[in-house]
């Protein structure tokens, strides 16, 4: 299936270890970017009691909830240790310092 790619602004509007929020006809979507400038896109949402990702802190390839402390991996959505739960994973393209998010993947697994 094509992608349909959108712009969501640059790297270096997000902090390295931080995130920011994109809101989209699905919902709200947190960017994150690791200390090594990689990039993932996932719900905003903690799939314990939803609280607000983009807001937790980053560490690794993973991201702690700031509201009890679950911690998600921004790789797979899954979250991490003795918890169960998940959030979508968006998939995220750079191209030089731009970023874009692919809408299709929210819609279909919104779906």
């Amino acid at each position: 299936m094509e992608m349909n790619w959108v712009s969501i602004g640059s790297l270096s509007d997000i902090p390295r270890r931080g995130a920011r929020c994109v809101d989209t006809p699905e919902g709200k979507i947190a960017v994150f970017r690791t200390a090594d400038d990689q990039v993932y896109a996932i719900d905003d949402h903690c799939p314990h009691k939803g609280g607000p990702l983009s807001q937790g802190i980053v560490h690794g390839t993973a991201v702690t909830c700031p509201l009890h402390n679950w911690v998600i991996s921004l790789e797979t959505g899954r979250a991490l240790g003795a918890d169960e739960g998940a959030v979508r994973t968006i998939p995220v393209r750079v191209e030089g310092e731009r970023l874009f998010i692919a809408l299709e993947a929210l819609a279909s697994r919104a779906a």
